[in-house]
């Protein structure tokens, strides 16, 4: 069986879903804006679409995120990777984010954009020496790894790495592949046990050091939260700015006319990258809620237990909401989009990706302002999974107008 037939003849989650999710969306928000699924990995549940529907179900604290409230050790055992602050509910919800927020203060923010600056010139004088480069591999995927890593105080020869664990358990969240996850979820864990125990004895002034000294002074982070809480920092810290930077310069690549307003008018950065996060957000959907109870929502009979998804790219294209959404429109005023959420699980790293987006956006078009893309843009492969949305390589050139031998 395919997941169209499971989802009512929608093409849902599958390849041809992910290359353009829009139109089954738009039918969606227009007949059954709370849509009953059938996943990937066999759970049944419930799609939300509408703006509108998607703000309510993201504040509904019916919707919990600790699953094992609800099912224990039946959905197996509860991974380290979801000891955070993302799949808890209140009262540690607050606590675990409370202590991670101390290091995401806008002081602290606004404090790395000179380094952030730093890093995206060194990577753009790397590239120039080339006429093509990959978007994703020489640029959207270095800068934020390398940010992160640094704020965590992660060894540099050690970057690569992450990657490739980021890239399993991201695309690993359509279920498939569970053998090869397993095993990078073991590497992971375990090279986090070794990097714990070296930062334990030899603190410094990085976020690993902080976050073990927290949990020392009793602060109340178990081993199995700083586990939890330094993956997720890793993996979405990281993953959300990538896919920022790729779909923010594959939009604006293939809309010439923004590209080149943006390029007139560059004081335009920041409500441009509110308009690339609504138009081609870096999340498809919120990280999975279940019904802590029975109850109706939106007409819909949610049973206990149900998994609930939020389509944040559908709400973020839901005419009720925006004026001519599938208009990219660099000087839209206002956008109140939920690239990033709402509610308690806003994300955290929002305003870091904002600014690296702005500054790694900004940057490249202003030393390559005659970039193209070298490929057509249907034979982009977006990436597997439940959670990113993104494509796995986009190749540009960098001086079209050059004659290449």
């Amino acid at each position: 069986m395919n997941y169209s037939e499971s989802n009512g003849g929608l093409a849902l989650f599958t390849k041809e879903f992910a290359k353009n999710p829009y139109p089954a969306y738009e039918k969606l928000r227009e007949t059954d804006p709370v849509y009953p699924i059938t996943l990937p990995d066999g759970q049944r549940g419930w799609m939300i679409t509408t703006y509108e529907a998607a703000m309510e179900a993201l504040k509904d604290q019916r919707m919990i995120k600790d699953f094992s409230k609800l099912f224990g050790d039946q959905m197996g055992h509860r991974s380290v990777f979801t000891e955070n602050m993302l799949f808890s509910d209140p009262p540690d919800h607050k606590r675990l984010r409370g202590l991670v927020q101390k290091a995401f203060t806008p002081k602290m923010i606004a404090g790395m954009r000179g380094r952030i600056q730093e890093i995206t010139d060194e990577l753009l004088e790397k590239a120039a020496e080339r006429p093509q480069m990959n978007l994703i591999d020489d640029f959207a995927f270095p800068l934020p790894i390398i940010v992160i890593c640094e704020m965590l105080g992660v060894p540099s020869a050690d970057r690569d790495k992450f990657r490739i664990w980021s890239n399993s358990l991201i695309e690993g969240s359509n279920g498939e592949n569970a053998e090869r996850i397993y095993e990078h979820m073991n590497e992971f864990t375990g090279y986090l046990g070794s990097w714990f125990a070296k930062t334990q004895e030899n603190p410094g002034d990085d976020l690993i050091s902080q976050l073990i000294q927290a949990e020392e002074k009793g602060d109340q982070l178990t081993e199995r939260e700083l586990y939890g809480v330094v993956s997720l920092l890793i993996i979405a810290g990281h993953e959300t700015t990538v896919n920022l930077i790729g779909n923010g310069m594959l939009s604006l690549l293939q809309h010439p006319d923004q590209f080149e307003k943006l390029q007139s008018h560059p004081e335009l950065i920041q409500s441009a990258i509110e308009e690339l996060l609504r138009f081609e957000g870096p999340v498809e959907f919120s990280t999975s809620r279940w019904a802590g109870e029975d109850f109706e929502f939106k007409g819909q009979a949610m049973k206990r237990g149900d998994i609930v998804i939020v389509a944040l790219n559908s709400a973020n294209h839901d005419p009720l909401q925006f004026e001519n959404p599938d208009l990219l429109d660099i000087t839209r005023e206002k956008s109140p989009h939920l690239a990033f959420g709402t509610g308690i699980h806003h994300c955290l790293g929002a305003p870091l990706a904002r600014m690296e987006g702005e500054i790694a956006i900004s940057s490249l078009m202003r030393r390559f302002p005659a970039m193209k893309l070298s490929i057509d843009p249907a034979e982009l492969e977006w990436r597997p999974g439940m959670i990113v949305r993104g494509v796995k390589e986009i190749p540009v050139s960098l001086y079209p107008s050059r004659s290449i031998e």
